[in-house]
This record gives structure tokens, sequence and C-alpha cells, in this order.
């Protein structure tokens, strides 16, 4: 029996999910998928909150979240909503609530939807480990029904919806005692919650399960749906990573994340957290959304048979051959696309991470230097680095004289007939035609430990064709290599950077692929270098692995999107802080704006940054506070060092 988690694994449909009234945009159902953003301003600032929700709509946003740390907060939602009224503005606004079951009750009353965190709603979070008796565990949860069940009554009466959004980070003491720090506690720590709400008939509902870990925040989404369909639930689904951060690497962490669930069908709204400003979240929420208006009507893909190969709620890597540096225990390599480029030179190679010092005669490589290049028909002229493969057409290598470093890529065809092979690696292309209908005819790909297979894909609903791929691999026991191949055109460099993270990502989640090659060639007839040059296309690659911990080749910041909590410039400080550190290859550095987003939500951070204060900050390794109410003019220099007194710091070259 495959243990499913949506509708299909072969043939695109939405997961139909019960319709959830908010305001004047009802979420869930057939209704469209919804985009939705937070403001970062103080919510006591009636004008500039007023503002920036404004620009926010206007972008696009349908629902507006507004944070409401305490109760003097919750009653200015009233003055912000009468103003948005008087604007002509009526999109939903949703009061944010942690720690505080006295402000979420007088939001509700003004709000059209109020979140609710059950990791902190009742619970102040120590980090203490409880040995629970059965019997002690029901006391908890009765303790916690007591405190919550207000809250349900209000919205039932008022007609307020409520998202109980579960977080990785701050998950109760309670939770993790029994459950530990998994996807299924996030699952249970909703549930708790969810039997109160059910209990008093309330069921205008919407769950969600953000982790900053889109591995754990995609196992989390497709445990849960598994879950409610055993209990006979359907409550619609937010999406979302947390503290994605900024710029391409937060676009490709929520890429990879919220698009690995919308390519199964999975959610109803989303929302795009980077450390930016709001309204600059909603057109990348927008590009992750448009590609599935018409998903439904792709090429058929032939369905799974028999029990799936993997589990899709335990991440476990694909075994496959190794093949000199691919496959195996090595991490997923990176392919570069030079084919349609006309006289290669040394310097041609800077945009994939290699640098060529004329004085000292030498190559230096970069932390994203790719490991082999596509180079097709090119002639090669000078010394490549003694790391780097290259990659030639058949004929191509066929004619070359000397053969180092130099492997073929042949068609499935090309090799069945090929008088001459590599002795080192065979790249071979397939699709899946081939490997439904051919591939298992012919015994030498499982034993010739030379090939490497190239996973091509021309489908519009591409990542599960290509997962159908490793399936079908997998059920008939072949460990042979994989690269995953997709080609793209015709996309702005922020859609290519979605896109393939999107596609390519999804498959790294279930631990599919032993190699990345993504490529966005010009527009036939162009004379210009398209918006994806060679350097964005390689750095989107290496921003794949990273964010879906495949490869980890650069510092990562787990950097909160900002709120009307934040005690700092969050934008401005996680600049300062990458500036110093981002060096340091592998580190992973939180960056929070206050102490709700602090130690918990950093998850699994190496250090930790944290407002705590009106220009204070309190500095953590791991999730111990090693510096309390730091100065934060002095706070990154005594973070630096920090790292370093543990250390983890490394000077720059």
């Amino acid at each position: 029996m495959i243990p499913i988690y949506c509708n299909s694994l072969t043939q695109y449909s939405r997961y139909t999910t019960r319709v959830v009234n908010i305001g004047n945009i009802p979420l869930g159902g057939d209704n469209p998928i919804r985009i939705q953003s937070m403001t970062t301003t103080d919510t006591m600032d009636t004008k500039a909150t007023v503002e920036q929700s404004i620009r926010m709509i206007d972008a696009g946003c349908e629902y507006v979240r507004i944070t409401a740390p305490s109760i003097t907060e919750a009653k200015n939602l009233e003055n912000i909503k009468k103003e948005l009224r008087a604007r002509g503005y009526n999109t939903p606004l949703i009061a944010d609530i942690h720690f505080t079951p006295n402000a979420a009750e007088l939001a509700a009353r003004i709000v059209e939807k109020v979140r609710i965190n059950p990791g902190n709603y009742a619970d102040k979070k120590k980090f203490e480990s409880i040995d629970y008796t059965d019997t002690a565990y029901e006391i908890e949860l009765e303790r916690i029904r007591k405190r919550f069940t207000p809250l349900v009554k209000i919205c039932k009466e008022y007609g307020t919806a409520m998202r109980i959004g579960t977080n990785h980070g701050s998950l109760s003491d309670r939770i993790l005692s029994r459950y530990g720090d998994t996807p299924e506690g996030m699952v249970e720590s909703a549930l708790e919650f969810l039997r109160i709400c059910e209990d008093n008939n309330y069921y205008n509902i919407v769950l969600s399960m953000k982790a900053s870990n889109t591995l754990v925040m995609v196992q989390a989404y497709r445990l849960l749906i598994h879950k409610m369909k055993l209990l006979g639930m359907n409550y619609p689904l937010h999406l979302g990573v947390t503290e994605a951060g900024e710029g391409e690497d937060g676009r490709i962490k929520s890429a990879v994340g919220i698009g690995a669930l919308l390519e199964d069908g999975i959610g109803d709204t989303i929302r795009v957290s980077l450390t930016e400003e709001p309204e600059f979240e909603i057109p990348i929420a927008k590009m992750l959304v448009d590609r599935y208006s018409n998903r439904a009507s792709h090429k058929a893909i032939p369905e799974i048979k028999n029990t799936l190969p993997y589990s899709p709620y335990d991440f476990k890597k694909r075994t496959s051959t190794e093949i000199i540096n691919i496959g195996g225990h090595n991490v997923p390599r990176v392919i570069a696309d030079f084919s349609e480029k006309e006289n290669i030179t040394s310097s041609t190679f800077f945009a994939v991470g290699y640098n060529y010092s004329i004085p000292l005669d030498k190559w230096n490589l970069t932390d994203l230097a790719c490991d082999y290049i596509f180079v097709g028909d090119n002639t090669i002229d000078f010394e490549t680095p003694g790391t780097l493969g290259l990659i030639y057409n058949t004929a191509s290598w066929n004619a070359l004289k000397n053969k180092t470093r130099c492997y073929p890529l042949f068609s499935f065809k090309e090799f069945l007939e090929a008088e001459y092979k590599s002795n080192e690696i065979n790249f071979v292309s397939v699709d899946i035609d081939i490997i439904i209908s051919q591939f298992f005819n012919f015994p030498i790909f499982q034993s010739d430990k030379t090939i490497v297979l190239i996973f091509e894909t021309t489908n519009e609903h591409g990542m599960a064709e290509q997962r159908r791929m490793f399936v079908e691999l997998m059920q008939n026991n072949y460990n042979v290599p994989v690269i995953i191949k997709r080609n793209y055109t015709n996309l702005s460099e922020e859609k290519f950077q979605l896109h393939s993270a999107t596609d390519t990502g999804a498959l790294f989640l279930d631990g599919f692929g032993d190699g990345v090659w993504i490529n966005c060639p010009n527009p036939k007839g162009s004379k210009q270098q398209h918006p994806s040059g060679r350097g964005a296309i390689n750095a989107t690659a290496f921003g794949i692995l990273q964010a879906t911990r495949s490869r980890i080749s650069k510092t990562e910041y787990i950097s909160c999107p900002s709120c009307g909590r934040t005690l700092f410039d969050l934008q401005e400080t996680t600049q300062k802080i990458r500036n110093r550190t981002d060096h340091l290859k592998g580190l992973k550095i939180g960056i929070m704006g206050c102490i709700v987003n602090g130690p918990g939500e950093m998850a699994d951070a190496d250090y930790g940054y944290v407002g705590t204060g009106v220009g204070k900050i309190t500095l953590y390794k791991g999730r111990d506070v090693v510096e309390r109410n730091v100065n934060s003019e002095k706070a990154v220099d005594a973070l630096v060092e920090l790292i370093k007194k543990n250390g983890d710091w490394v000077e720059k070259e």
C-alpha cells in the first residue's frame, strides 16, 4: 500500500480541503491559492501600519497579518481596521499572537482571523525534559483546554477564523519531552489544540507546519495530511518556510519548501518570509503559485504500481553506486552547461567558481566551484583544473586525443551501439519513456559500474515525472547514480531561481539525485546574454543543494522576516553580520528580531543573535544563552568574538 499524502504522485491535482471563511475572501475548497504577508511596522503606529498594509494589498496581498504581542496592540487593531476601511480597503486582517491569550481574545472580536502558536500560547518554554506519565500528560492537556477554550468560544461567536500555526523551533517542553524535535511532534502540537476546537464544534480553522529546515517542514505537512485523513479531517493549509532569509537564498529556500508541496497539489495559502519589505514578498509568492493555474493538463505520467519504495515522511538518501566522485556517500555534484558558448577560454570558467591566475599559473577554486562542465562540441585548448571534469558529446569525445578527466555524454541508443566508451564515467541521457519501456531489458545498466544516468524531462509536471523515474529504478533495485537535469527558457533570473528550486529541490528533499544540471540558455536568435547568466545558474544550483541540506557550501543565515515585535533593523543588521561572516562555510547563524523568534525559532542554528530589548541583544551558542543585554552597536563584534572563542572562526583569505 502506498502511504499517500496527496491525491496523486503522478497526476497534478489540488488536494481538496474544507472552506474557511475569512472576511470577504474564503480560503480552501476550490478557491484560488491565496497570497498573504505580514506587516513589519510597530502595531501602535497606526499610520505606518495602514500605509504599509496598503502597499502590501496593492501588490496583491489578500490577507494582512499584524502582530499583537500584548493587549495594547490588540486594542489598536480596531483603529488600523477602521482607517483601512475608511480608505476603501476591505482586505481581511489577521492578528498574530504569541504568549498572550488575553490579546488573542480581544483581537478575535476585531479582526477576521487570529493566528496562535500552540507551542507558546499556554506554555513558557524552559527547554526542560520532563518524563510525563500518561496521567501527568492528561493533566497538562486539561490545563491547556481551560486556557484555550475561551478563545475558541469567542471565535465561534464572532465568526472569526483561526490559524493554529505550529513552528518547528517553538514546540512546547511537553511536546518535546514526549515526541522529540520531530515532524510528528509538530503535528501533535497542532492536533492537541484542534481537538479542543472540535470539542466546541468550531471548525473555521487553518493549519500550518512551519520550519526553517525545508526537510522538516515538508515532512511535517505531509504527515499532517496523512494524520488528518485517518481522522476524517480536511482543514486548509497555510504554507511557509520560517526565517528563509533575504536575497536569492531566501527565494530559493522558500521555493524549495513551498514548491515541493505545491507540486503535489498541497496548500491553500502561502506566505514567503523574506528579510525584506513585505510588499516584496508578494511577487515571489505569485510566481510560485501561478505555475499551477493550468498544471492539470500536463502530459500523462505512468502511475506507480506496487509499494512505494521510499517513505515521504522519513528522509533516507537513495542508495547509489560510487563512480569516481558521483554517487555513494559523495555530496551531489553540480554540472555547468557551456555547450552553447563558442571560443571557451580560461576566463570563461570564472563564472562557475574557477579563477585562473596568469602570474602564478594556477587555478583558484571558490566554494561555488562546479564539479563538471558540459562543453558539448566545443574545443578546450588550455590546461583545466585538476578537480574539474569535462563532458563532451559522443562524437567530439571520440575525436579527443587526450581524454584525461574528459567523459562522453551518450543518448540511450548511442550508448548501446557505441564501439568506444570511457573506462571511468559514461553519462547516458534517458527520459521516462526509455525508463519504463526499454531500460530494464539491458542488464548492462546494472552491471556496468561506469554509467551515470542523466534524467531528462520536457513534461510540464516534470518533478513528478522525474520522481516516477526514480521510483522505477528503486523498485527494480538499480543503484546507478543519477544526475537531475532541467532546461528552462525565456525566464527572468528570479523565475529561474524559483522554478528550478521547486523542481529539483523537491527531489533532493526525498533523497533522490546524485547531482544537478540546470540550464537556462539564451533564447534562439538572441545576441544578448540571458538574464540567467552562467554565474547565476551555478549559484542557484549550489543554493538549491544548500536549501535542501544536501550540500553545504556557504554560511547559512536563519533570519526572520521582521514584524512589529522586532527590536532592531533586521535588514541592516543581517547585512552587517553577513559582511563579517559569509566566509564561514557550513556555519548556521540565526538572526532574530525578538524573543518570540528567539532560541526556539532558530531551531538548529550554531549561533544566535536575538533582540531582547530596545538596543539590547542576547547572544546564543546553540540554544544556550552566552551573553545577555549586549549593546546593539557592539553586538556584531561580540558575535564574532563568540564564534572565535568556540573555535569556529577562520580568517578571510
